[in-house]
């Protein structure tokens, strides 16, 4: 009997070992996306399409500058496996531990013969000063004015002035898997010119 306890364990430790080496998507950082012959009206209505399907909201596009943002998009939390803005394990953890949201802008250009876009992904995360509470009981007051019952994000005046959001970086997995998705998306034959 112990010996089959001995191979069980055995069996459990492999798992987990090969199982933690299985999923490891590699994404190349993706400078640009460059596509021969490519009109810039199709090219720019082809990235507000993509970006329409991962939730963002178009803040501004402007097809003679060939530019385009977004409004800010809160990060996917674990519950929302339809939402498809938080790529990799890293940004799933940081978006379920913090406030955080995204924005996403688009650069498209003409070089040549080529049609160019680069994707930039700016993350922010909220700051939000705490609020000295008097006992351990009454922590759900330390970051806003909320009851035990009900939490919400209602800040005291003290530190609604001192909230900020944070610029900590760019999030290059979802920059490349945009510029994927709109590679696809303009040789799509399905595609309007």
């Amino acid at each position: 009997m112990r010996r089959l306890g001995q191979l069980f364990f055995g069996f459990c430790v492999s798992c987990l070992i090969l199982g933690g080496c299985a999923e490891t998507p590699q994404y190349q950082p993706a400078d640009e996306l460059c596509l021969s012959n490519a009109n810039r009206a199709k090219a720019v209505k082809a990235a507000e399409d993509v970006l329409a399907e991962m939730n963002f909201d178009i803040a501004k596009a402007d097809i003679e500058a060939g530019y385009i943002t977004t409004a800010p998009l809160s990060g996917a939390k674990f519950f929302e496996f339809w939402r498809s803005d938080s790529i990799g394990t890293q940004n799933r953890l940081q978006s379920n531990l913090h406030s955080i949201r995204k924005i996403a802008e688009l650069y498209i250009e003409q070089k040549g013969q080529e049609l160019c876009i680069r994707c930039n992904i700016k993350v922010e995360r909220l700051s939000l000063p705490e609020h000295q509470v008097s006992s351990s009981t009454r922590a759900y007051e330390m970051f806003s004015r909320s009851t035990a019952s009900l939490q919400q994000l209602r800040p005291r005046p003290g530190q609604q002035n001192r909230m900020a959001w944070l610029d900590i970086g760019s999030d290059e997995q979802l920059a490349s898997q945009i510029l994927r998705n709109i590679k696809e998306q303009m040789a799509s034959p399905n595609s309007k010119k």
